[in-house]
C-alpha cells in the first residue's frame, strides 16, 4: 500500500496552517449538510505532502468512515493515466499523433457523419477528415458519450446500450466495433466534444501493443511508478469493504438542502471485480496514495521515485492548449457536461488547462492542468506554484456540488 502522510509543515513551503485549515472546514459542510458523504483531500507544494484531510463516510450506510487506503472510483481519472501511456508508446516510434486511427482500427476507415434528422433515421455524410490520434487524445474525434442526451447520436449509443456503461460481456474491441458502426457528432477536428475518445485510444493503446490495457499500464505507468493500488476493479485479494460505496444525488426537499444522496447499489458494484471492458476512459479505481504518485510524476516532468513514463518535452506538450487558435472550450466545444467549466479552460492531449483564470472565475494560475472523474473527484497541477492538489469522494454527477472551484480558490488562499 502507499502510504499518504504528512511530511513537512505547511509554513516550511509557503502555506498559513490557519487559512490551509479553510479547505476543510469548506468541504465538511457539504458532509454535515447531508450533501456529500465523505471525502479525501490531498495539497503537495515542490513535492512536499503538506496537507491530508478527510471528513465522513466512505460507506454511510454501514458506517465505515473515510481512511487513507480507501479505494475510490476514480473513473474518468483514467484517462490521463491513458493517454500518459499511449504518449509513451507514441516516444517509442508506435505511430505519429497525425496518423490516422484507421490504419490499427479498420472499423473506423468508413465512419459517417451525422448531418441532419433523428435518431431513428439520420442523414449522414463521409468522412472529409480522418480521426487522427491527437483528435482522440484532445476529444476533437467527433465521439460522444451516450449519457449527454443532448443530441440525435448520442440517442443512437444508448440504443445499443452505451449510456453509462457499456453492454455487459462486450470487450474493448467489440465496442470500438460498434461505436465505429455510429455516426460522428461533427467531422473530425472541428468541434470539441467530451465522449469516449480515450475508450478508443485505449483499444488503440491494446493493438500497438498486443496486450491488454491492464497489462499495458501495469508495464509503463503503475510498475515505473510503484503504484500498486490501482487497478480495472478490485482485484482478488483486495478487501470490498475498502473499496467506497456510490452515490447518487438527488433534489432536495422544500426548506432543505440544495442536493441529498441515496446509494448506487447496482452502479457501484461494477467495480468490484474486473470487467469485461477494459475502460482507458473511465475503468480504474485507486486510492489516493496512488494516485498522487502519477500526479506527482505529472509536476516532475514525466518521471517520480527514480520511475520515468514520458520524457519532459512530451508532458510539456501534453499539457498545451491543442484548440485551434488558442480558443477555450465555451467557444470550440459544445455546451455539454465535461469533468471542467468550459469558459477559460482549454485542452490539451489528454488534460484541461487555465487559459484565464478571469474568464474562469476562479483564482487561479494560468497553465494550472488537470481532469476530474465523474464521482465527483479531481486534481490539478500547478507549474507556477509548484502545486498538486487532489480530491475524492463518491458522488454522481461530478456537476453537483461546486467542489473543484473551491479546491483551487481555498488551496490559493492559503499561500502567503
Amino acid at each position: 500500500m502507499t502510504e499518504l502522510r504528512v511530511d513537512t509543515d505547511p509554513a516550511e513551503v509557503g502555506f498559513d496552517p490557519s487559512r490551509l485549515a479553510r479547505l476543510d472546514h469548506r468541504l465538511a459542510r457539504f458532509v454535515d449538510d447531508g450533501r456529500l458523504p465523505g471525502f479525501l483531500v490531498t495539497v503537495a507544494r515542490h513535492g512536499r505532502l503538506v496537507h491530508v484531510g478527510r471528513y465522513g463516510q466512505r460507506d454511510v450506510e454501514r458506517g465505515l468512515p473515510v481512511e487513507p487506503d480507501t479505494r475510490w472510483r476514480i473513473y474518468s481519472m483514467t484517462k490521463p493515466i491513458t493517454s500518459v501511456a499511449a504518449m509513451s508508446l507514441y516516444e517509442e516510434g508506435a505511430f505519429q499523433l497525425t496518423d490516422p486511427i484507421s490504419h490499427w482500427l479498420p472499423e473506423f476507415a468508413d465512419t459517417r457523419v451525422y448531418v441532419a434528422g433523428s435518431a431513428a433515421k439520420p442523414v449522414t455524410a463521409p468522412l472529409m477528415e480522418p480521426i487522427r490520434v491527437h483528435h482522440l487524445l484532445a476529444h476533437t474525434s467527433g465521439l460522444t458519450y451516450g449519457f449527454h442526451e443532448a443530441h440525435p447520436v448520442d440517442a443512437m449509443y444508448r440504443a445499443l446500450e452505451h449510456g453509462f456503461g457499456t453492454p455487459p460481456g462486450a470487450d474493448s474491441a467489440e465496442v470500438c466495433r460498434q461505436w465505429a458502426s455510429l455516426p460522428l457528432v461533427f467531422q473530425p477536428g472541428s468541434e470539441w466534444n467530451y465522449g469516449v475518445s480515450t475508450d478508443v485510444l485505449g483499444r488503440l493503446v491494446e493493438v500497438l501493443t498486443g496486450k491488454p490495457l491492464d497489462e499495458v499500464f501495469a508495464e509503463r505507468v503503475f510498475g515505473p511508478l510503484g503504484m500498486t493500488d490501482t487497478s480495472f476493479g478490485l482485484r482478488e485479494d483486495d478487501d470490498p469493504d475498502s473499496l467506497a460505496k456510490l452515490y447518487g444525488a438527488v433534489p432536495g426537499i422544500p426548506e432543505g438542502p440544495e442536493t441529498t444522496y441515496a446509494p448506487l447499489d447496482a452502479a457501484g458494484a461494477a467495480a468490484l471485480s474486473k470487467p469485461a471492458f477494459l475502460s482507458g476512459g473511465g475503468g480504474l479505481v485507486s486510492t489516493a496514495g496512488d494516485y498522487l504518485r502519477f500526479v506527482e510524476c505529472l509536476r516532475r516532468g514525466g518521471a517520480h521515485d527514480g520511475g520515468r513514463v514520458l520524457g519532459t518535452r512530451t508532458l510539456a506538450h501534453m499539457v498545451r492548449n491543442h484548440l485551434p487558435g488558442d480558443q477555450d472550450l465555451e467557444s470550440f466545444g459544445r455546451p455539454l457536461y465535461a469533468e471542467t467549466p468550459l469558459r477559460g479552460v482549454g485542452f490539451g492531449l489528454g488534460f484541461s488547462m487555465v487559459l484565464d483564470p478571469v474568464r474562469y472565475g476562479v483564482v487561479a494560475n494560468v497553465g494550472d492542468y488537470g481532469w476530474g472523474g465523474a464521482a465527483s473527484t479531481a486534481f490539478y497541477v500547478d507549474p507556477v506554484d509548484d502545486l498538486t492538489v487532489t480530491f475524492y469522494t463518491q458522488l454522481l454527477p461530478s456537476s453537483t456540488l461546486p467542489v473543484r472551484a473551491h479546491l483551487r480558490s481555498l488551496v490559493h488562499q492559503a499561500l502567503v
